[in-house]
């Protein structure tokens, strides 16, 4: 399996030659959120996954987070769109480098329990407090504040 390498307005990224909608789950629990340990870097990240022809972006979500974590969800609202032109995302196996295209979705669970897959090497209920001590890329931290901060969705700002 190739890895996945993320950069973040560095000069030095390579250029995106890809775009492509992915769609991910902030799974909330009262006081704990719903995250993975992907096996490509080895970061805990909310579950999600690239859109599928013939499917709807909310269904990808839905979908991405049982085959990544074994918990069924149900779709309650919109976290944001998040759509950064300089985070780049370099998938080692096919040197395909991709532009940031995230719709991220509020959920709650309905059934399962956090079984690890082929893309997550681990899979947690993780407390609210004990999110800040764990290795994320800067893009996930971003968009679980976002979700435990605003209500409303965010749209990514207009460039000047």
């Amino acid at each position: 399996m190739g890895r996945r390498i993320d950069y973040h307005q560095d000069p030095n990224a390579p250029t995106a030659n890809s775009v492509r909608p992915s769609a991910g789950a902030f799974v909330r629990r009262g006081n704990e959120v719903l995250l993975i340990r992907r096996s490509d870097n080895g970061n805990w990240s909310m579950p999600g996954g690239a859109h599928d022809p013939g499917e709807s972006l909310s269904r990808t979500a839905i979908r991405e987070t049982a085959e990544e974590t074994g918990v069924n969800i149900r779709l309650t609202g919109l976290v944001g769109i998040f759509t950064d032109p300089t985070h780049v995302i370099h998938y080692t196996s096919n040197d395909e480098v991709r532009q940031e295209f995230s719709i991220i979705y509020r959920a709650e669970p309905i059934d399962g329990e956090p079984t690890a897959s082929s893309e997550s090497t681990s899979v947690k209920w993780v407390p609210l407090d004990q999110i800040p001590t764990l290795t994320m890329d800067p893009s996930q931290r971003k968009r679980i504040a976002w979700a435990l901060n605003n209500p409303d969705p965010h749209i990514d700002p207009e460039p000047h």
